[in-house]
């Protein structure tokens, strides 16, 4: 499948071990290139759909002065919305707790900006999924944040983790967006390259 990505090196821009995954899992041969350091602000105003496509074109900007004619390289960003607010990942295990609050008993939107680009192009898309949380006890939250990897995930959790198996009460749209990666738009768009 996706024999017209042949032509191309694929690049996937992140060290997330969850996109590493996902991407594997469409049987694309890719590297990794992580650049440190990248600005990931964004101006106020923006609507929750728009902060992860604007981020994820900001990390394309950083990568381009450095990539090669046949490479086709794939940036992204990941969001959880409140309705009025981005819970981005937490700074420590205070605010995780914070969060996980906020989140307990809600529902909010998990969204994914994806950037596709090559020397000659770019596309950016994105994916919105929402999901519903159970409440969550202050144990359980504990628990969590004290025996998972909070910190480097969007909105202090991943629903692939305990918090997902217990506090996830349903979820509408992709999955594998919550996770970090739309490999089912992903896909759809890389037929068309």
């Amino acid at each position: 499948m996706l024999e017209n990505l042949n032509k191309y090196r694929v690049i996937l821009a992140s060290n997330s071990p969850r996109r590493k995954e996902l991407l594997a899992g469409l049987d694309i041969k890719y590297e990794i290139r992580v650049m440190v350091g990248i600005d990931e602000s964004y101006p106020a105003g923006l609507s929750g759909e728009e902060i992860p496509q604007y981020i994820s074109r900001k990390k394309a900007d950083a990568y381009e002065e450095s990539m090669q004619l046949d490479e086709l390289i794939i940036t992204a960003d990941t969001v959880v919305w409140t309705g009025e607010e981005v819970l981005g990942k937490p700074k420590d295990e205070d605010e995780a707790r914070d969060m996980l609050r906020r989140l307990s008993g809600q529902t909010h939107q998990v969204i994914t900006g994806v950037t596709l680009f090559t020397d000659r192009w770019k596309k950016t898309f994105s994916t919105v999924s929402d999901v519903t949380f159970s409440v969550l006890s202050d144990e359980e939250i504990d628990y969590y944040v004290s025996r998972y990897q909070p910190m480097d995930k969007a909105g202090a959790y991943g629903i692939q983790e305990w918090i997902g198996y217990v506090g996830v009460e349903s979820l509408r749209g992709s999955y594998f967006n919550v996770m970090g990666l739309p490999v089912q738009r992903l896909y759809k768009e890389l037929k068309t390259i």
